[in-house]
């Protein structure tokens, strides 16, 4: 038994071997014996696994075998394209209103979050002993004044001196004239020449004293006239000095900070108070410079506020001509109203500004997929049907969808079943109605 079971064994592991080595002969052997039946079984065999390596041909051009999609006929239409910016709030102005001078403060307190007006008190100062200083200014200017009348009065009478001295001389030099003639025709004696001479000289000293008496009053004038100057600057200093005790609102805001406390030292640039004016407000973003051209001063904008979603509108303001040099961004700023003022200093915000308008599709956002690059786009319908992957940019998404550029006036696009199916492939679509 062992003997017949170990032969057994022999034959079939040989019979095996030669079917795999031998597998083409082993088929023609059988082939043969099997008669022309077989081969065109063969035959039969060979046409269906042909039809089997081509299974895209025959559905290709079997409808039922076609992968059924749904698409939608879509038409561009006229949207205004927006430059949408992250920004943030700021108050029109802010100022923080520092003391100009030296004195403890006597006025009580303002609370922070009143509202102030223009020009209202804010801190009130001591004026020590500036009413005293304004007074001795005011005495000096009179007595300034009183000595310019004085410093007048001299100016005639000098020049009264100069006229009598000049009549003296005109009248000396006819008496030596006369003396010296006299003298020649020797009528005279030599002294009266002598004492005709001295009158002449006597007199001219005289008018030289007079002339100088003139520029000692008019010195007196100017001298007079610089005291009044300088006792009216010292009055315009006092009062100066004096204003600077009230320390009043340069505009109409909010405090947002308490004043001074009452007692408390300010030195010239101690705060007094920070003052803010939030009607109107402005939203402050910066605009890429890929997009800045699309921005222009005047143009109409909305912004959406983080904090309870609010909507405001407003135009543009300004446009930076010069970009930052670390973001390469321009700013822009809003002016916006806020009249309640229920927009805060330093709240986000969503700015859309609006722009020149462009031809875009509104389409569902589940209808956008990707290629094998990885670039956005939709899957579109040729007029046979084929499938082609078409490339586009959000233009904008709103709540009704996407609005998409960068198709045909008029497309087909697959919106459901895009995933399944590839460029090129060949598809059933069922249309989607333009209400659904």
């Amino acid at each position: 038994m062992r003997f017949v079971s170990l032969i057994l064994a022999i034959v079939f592991a040989v019979a095996l071997g030669m079917w795999v080595l031998q597998r083409d002969m082993v088929n023609a052997f059988l082939a043969d014996l099997s008669g022309p039946p077989a081969t065109e079984q063969t035959d039969t065999d060979t046409q269906a696994a042909a039809e089997a390596e081509d299974p895209a041909e025959d559905a290709f051009e079997d409808p039922d075998a076609l992968i059924r999609v749904l698409a939608r006929k879509s038409q561009a239409q006229q949207v205004d394209s927006a430059v949408i910016l992250r920004g943030q709030t700021q108050a029109m102005r802010q100022v923080d209103v520092r003391a100009e001078t030296s004195s403890t403060v006597v006025s009580a307190p303002l609370r922070k979050g009143a509202f102030i007006e223009t020009g209202q008190l804010l801190c009130e100062l001591d004026p020590g002993t500036r009413n005293s200083a304004l007074a001795e200014a005011r005495a000096n200017l009179a007595e300034a004044i009183a000595g310019k009348s004085e410093s007048q009065s001299r100016v005639p009478e000098a020049q009264a001196r100069v006229i009598e001295a000049q009549a003296r001389i005109d009248e000396a030099l006819v008496n030596q004239n006369a003396a010296r003639r006299l003298s020649e025709g020797g009528f005279a004696a030599e002294t009266r020449v002598k004492n005709a001479d001295a009158a002449v000289a006597a007199a001219e000293a005289s008018l030289e004293a007079a002339r100088a008496s003139v520029s000692a009053a008019t010195a007196g004038l100017q001298s007079a006239d610089a005291r009044i100057e300088s006792a009216t600057a010292s009055i315009a200093t006092a009062e100066k000095e004096l204003e600077r005790l009230q320390i009043r609102a340069p505009f109409g805001g909010t405090l947002e900070s308490d004043t001074a406390e009452l007692g408390s030292l300010l030195q010239p640039g101690s705060l007094c108070a920070t003052v803010i004016q939030l009607n109107p407000i402005k939203l402050v973003a910066f605009v890429p410079e890929t997009e800045v051209n699309r921005v222009s001063v005047g143009a109409m904008a909305q912004a959406r506020l983080a904090a309870g979603d609010q909507t405001v509108s407003g135009t543009v303001d300004f446009l930076s001509r010069s970009a930052d040099p670390t973001t390469r961004t321009f700013r822009v700023e809003l002016e916006v109203p806020n009249d309640d003022l229920a927009i805060r200093d330093g709240q986000t915000a969503e700015i859309l500004i609006s722009s020149a308008g462009a031809q875009a599709h509104l389409l569902p956002p589940s209808a956008l997929t990707l290629n094998e690059e990885g670039r956005l786009g939709l899957r579109i319908l040729t007029e046979d049907s084929i499938v082609e992957f078409a490339p586009v940019t959000v233009l904008r998404d709103t709540t009704q969808g996407v609005w998409l550029t960068g198709l045909p006036d008029q497309v087909d696009v697959i919106v459901v079943g895009q995933e399944y199916v590839t460029a090129g492939v060949k598809v059933a679509p069922t249309f989607q109605e333009q209400t659904q």
